[in-house]
């Protein structure tokens, strides 16, 4: 069966925990335990009028993310971002999810520009932005300390009227 999104439920707190648990995930958050997925899931959850988060479905299992979070209704502006869990990677999978995402963000979902941003470190995460349609913009120096390193952010934006990507969309 081909990957779908869905609401996460809390019975996907192990595959929360799982997936926190590689260390490219460190900007995503701290998950440890399956109290902590929970209540990941529960905060992913709440206040929808300002986020939508949606789970990447393969076979009844959550394998990833896609969200638009930090949404400001006034200015119709989300702040876009997605994980895959690493077992899943390098499938086109993340980049058919963010595109369906965008798609339905700027178009019912009412919004006129999403923004993300992306360690500049992994090339892997701006693939999947062009691929949803999004445009780089940018790079912010120095944004993110990992680990006591300065890393830079590649930032990128995607505009309802910027082309719609020919990226097949999930289900």
């Amino acid at each position: 069966m081909p990957p779908i999104l869905r609401q996460f439920r809390s019975a996907d707190s192990g595959a929360v925990v799982d997936a926190f648990a590689d260390p490219d995930m460190a900007r995503q958050g701290s998950v440890a335990d399956l109290d902590q997925g929970g209540a990941w899931i529960n905060a992913m959850a709440s206040g929808t009028r300002h986020r939508h988060v949606f789970a990447i479905d393969l076979d009844g299992t959550a394998i990833g993310a896609v969200g638009v979070t930090s949404i400001d209704r006034e200015n119709l502006t989300g702040w876009f971002w997605y994980w895959l869990h690493r077992e899943h990677r390098g499938r086109g999978t993340a980049s058919r999810a963010a595109a369906t995402v965008a798609n339905w963000a700027l178009g019912p979902g009412r919004l006129y520009r999403l923004e993300l941003g992306h360690r500049a470190t992994n090339p892997a995460s701006g693939v999947v932005a062009k691929a949803a349609g999004f445009m780089r913009e940018g790079a912010e120096r120095g944004k993110f300390l990992i680990a006591g390193n300065s890393v830079d952010v590649l930032t990128y934006g995607r505009l309802t009227t910027d082309p719609t990507p020919t990226t097949p969309p999930l289900e």
